[in-house]
C-alpha cells in the first residue's frame, strides 16, 4: 500500500496537532514570587506569605479551619490537668509512648509484685481540651500466664471506670491548686 505524499501530510497533521495540545497541557509555569519588600503598601497587603481571608469564615467549611487563639506554637493539644493527671496515675508502669498533641499515653505491660502470674496493659485517651468528665477514655488489656504462656483475660468495666475516676480526681487537684485552692 502506497501512502501519496500529500495523504501522510494529513495524517501526520492530524495526529500531530492533538499530541501538542496534550502537551500544552502539562502545567502553566508561574513566575516565583519571593518577598522583596519592593512593590508592597505600607499596610502589607501585598504580602504573599498573609494568609487570606475565607469564603466560609474565621473557622473554614464546617469549622473544619483552627482559629487563630488555637493555633499557638508548641500548645499542647489537649487539656493540660488531664493530661498530667493521667501521667501521674499510670506513673507506676512503664511507658511505651506518650503524645501530648494527640492525647494518648500508651504503657507497656505491667508485672504487678503481688500478682506475679498477671499482667496488664493500659491505652489512655485525653478526649479534648476541656476538663470534664468524658474528657479521658482507658482501654486495658489483661493477660495471665498459664502453663508459660500469656494468654488474655478479661478486664472488667469497674477497672477502667476506676481508672478514668482516679485520673479526674488528679485533674480536678491539679486544677485547685493551679487556681490557689479556690475554685
Amino acid at each position: 500500500m502506497k501512502i501519496h505524499s500529500k495523504g501522510f501530510f494529513h495524517i501526520t497533521v492530524f495526529c500531530a496537532i492533538p499530541i501538542l495540545a496534550l502537551a500544552g497541557c502539562g502545567g502553566v509555569e508561574k513566575e516565583a514570587k519571593y518577598p522583596t519588600g519592593y512593590g508592597r503598601d505600607s499596610a502589607g497587603d501585598n504580602d504573599i506569605y498573609q494568609e487570606k481571608e475565607s469564603i466560609f469564615g474565621e473557622g473554614g467549611l464546617l469549622g473544619s479551619k483552627k482559629k487563630k487563639d488555637d493555633a499557638a506554637a508548641g500548645a499542647i493539644g489537649v487539656n493540660g490537668f488531664l493530661w498530667r493527671a493521667a501521667l501521674d496515675t499510670v506513673s507506676f508502669m512503664p511507658l511505651a509512648s506518650a503524645d501530648p498533641f494527640g492525647g494518648v499515653i500508651l504503657t507497656e505491660w505491667y508485672v504487678a509484685p503481688e500478682t506475679p502470674n498477671e499482667r496488664m496493659k493500659l491505652n489512655v485517651f485525653i478526649m479534648g481540651r476541656e476538663l470534664k468528665s468524658d474528657g479521658v477514655r482507658v482501654k486495658a488489656f489483661r493477660q495471665v500466664n498459664t502453663g508459660g504462656s500469656w494468654t488474655d483475660a478479661k478486664v472488667t468495666e469497674e477497672t477502667t471506670r476506676k481508672l478514668e475516676d482516679a485520673i479526674l480526681t488528679r485533674a480536678r487537684q491539679l486544677r485547685v491548686a493551679h487556681l490557689g485552692g479556690s475554685n
